[in-house]
């Protein structure tokens, strides 16, 4: 952790003569957010470099205790220690090929475990191609080793960092400072969007709004946060001068036009600040975005998202695995659950109700009883104590809540029995939240693509405040994971959802 602590020290910036006090602010922006990601970077490599050694080093020691000898077809024969060091470094090498320390991807999002877990497999991979064809004999057993022990460090320390630098951020340390260049609704939503993802380090600073006849000075209010205006598009070096910003955003990219940014990208150039072009496609992830240059002009390509086929195929097959196990280690909780929800009130032990799932058929959601009997039918009394989003239903104080349920709410324990919806194929592990006929039979032709894949037991509604979000906030979540859900998005919200339950987050 004392590495992260001097992060900054890089980052010294002294004035020199004929500089102005503009000009060393945003040098001083600049110079420190590379000095800390410079150190930050330097850092995961040496991390990096130790969990390998030690994975490498545990897989031999286990599997041989002493130097040993692997036997290869016509070649004869080398020594286990020589391939060990050999192995480890190949390893750091993919880690560096796949570009695990990128600073484009490191402090947030999944792509960068995603490049950590790629860059390991695919090596390992290798190594089981040159074993063949050289007829090694080189033992499984230490292979079984390594892996899972190297890979399970590896994210396991990029996610220890991770908490470390979202920290910082939370403090208003390392984060990029940001000038966009686009209309007041363009702020607000990216500013907003920064605002609640404030571990990610990103934070309007100033705005060039696009034909502006205003007088310089003027703010845009931002939930409550106000931000200046520094004139327009033909003003971003000065902007970017005052308000010390290290990285510029443009979302009004029809008023620049492509030669507008090319000019905008050449005057930034000595600045040695970002340009970044928002695209206007919302809540579309990287994996479906790719740049095709096209008759001389830059394209970024949107890849249709993908429901059928191989991917749907394997993420069933993970799901019967995950629910399975999860309903073999759980067997004790349901007994005990079971046990408590009789002696509370001798009613029955499940509770089940009906949503809609994968292409609007509807299902019957099994849930522990956390309520009274005939609760449904006591809705109506409620109904303008409703607390919830939209068409939700939800009370923070339900007097239909037994004694028992809270504790089960509080824990998500109520929601166990939703794994057997899982092997019955009416749920997902990981998908969009289960929504009511009710909810369904308002949908627009917008939110309908929810039910485009299975609901699932958890998802970024659950990771994300749960009961707390509102309706819109809730719906463009769903939304998000059915337009770019993955098997690792799908992991580390698994991994997030132990997390929300623990804490109790949102949930009542």
């Amino acid at each position: 952790m004392s590495a992260v602590k001097h992060l900054n020290s890089d980052a010294v910036h002294s004035v020199r003569e004929g500089e102005s006090t503009t000009d060393v602010r945003v040098g001083h922006a600049v110079s420190t957010r590379w000095g800390w990601q410079k150190s930050y970077v330097n850092t995961l490599f040496v991390t990096d470099a130790v969990i390998v050694a030690l994975a490498v080093g545990l897989a031999h020691m286990v599997r041989f205790g002493q130097d040993s000898l692997v036997t290869m077809d016509g070649v004869g024969a080398l020594s286990y220690t020589l391939i060990s060091v050999a192995f480890a470094v190949a390893w750091i090498s993919f880690l560096a090929l796949f570009r695990t320390r990128s600073r484009r991807v490191i402090g947030a999002g999944f792509e960068e475990y995603q490049r950590v877990v790629s860059a390991t497999l695919n090596l390992f991979g290798l190594v089981a191609i040159v074993a063949l064809i050289f007829r090694m004999e080189l033992a499984r057993g230490y292979l079984a080793i390594a892996l899972p022990a190297g890979l399970a460090g590896l994210l396991f320390c990029r996610w220890i960092w991770r908490r470390v630098v979202a920290r910082r951020r939370r403090r208003g340390e390392f984060t990029t400072s940001v000038l966009v260049v686009g209309g007041a609704r363009a702020v607000r939503h990216m500013a907003s969007t920064f605002q609640r993802r404030s571990g990610e380090g990103y934070r309007v600073v100033g705005v060039c709004v696009p034909r502006y006849s205003g007088v310089p000075g003027e703010s845009i209010d931002v939930d409550g946060r106000q931000i200046p205006i520094h004139g327009d598009e033909n003003s971003v070096v000065e902007a970017l001068r005052a308000s010390g910003a290290d990285t510029v955003a443009v979302t009004a990219t029809e008023t620049l036009g492509h030669e507008g940014i090319r000019d905008l990208l050449w005057q930034l150039e000595p600045e040695r600040a970002d340009l970044v072009v928002a695209t206007g496609v919302v809540d579309v992830a990287g994996p479906r975005l790719e740049m095709r240059p096209v008759a001389g002009l830059p394209l970024i390509h949107v890849e249709k998202p993908s429901y059928h086929g191989a991917k749907r195929s394997g993420k069933r097959l993970f799901d019967l695995a995950f629910s399975l196990t999860a309903l073999a280690f759980l067997a004790p909780v349901f007994a005990a659950v079971a046990l408590l929800i009789k002696l509370e009130d001798g009613g029955p032990i499940f509770y089940k109700s009906e949503r809609i799932g994968l292409d609007g058929k509807p299902f019957g959601m099994i849930k522990f009883r956390s309520m009274v009997q005939n609760a449904d039918k006591l809705v109506d009394q409620l109904l303008d104590q409703n607390e919830g989003a939209g068409l939700l239903f939800k009370m923070r104080e339900d007097p239909r809540v037994t004694r028992v349920g809270r504790i089960l709410r509080r824990f998500s324990l109520d929601e166990l029995p939703q794994f057997l919806n899982v092997v019955r194929g009416e749920m997902s592990v990981v998908g969009p939240r289960p929504p009511l006929r009710r909810e369904v039979e308002s949908y627009d032709g917008r939110v309908k693509r929810r039910l485009l894949v299975r609901p699932g037991v958890t998802g970024l509604w659950q990771v994300s405040g749960r009961s707390d979000l509102s309706w819109d906030e809730s719906v463009r979540l769903d939304l998000s994971y059915v337009e770019n859900w993955s098997m690792v998005s799908d992991a580390l919200i698994i991994a997030k959802t132990v997390k929300a339950v623990v804490a109790s987050e949102g949930a009542y």
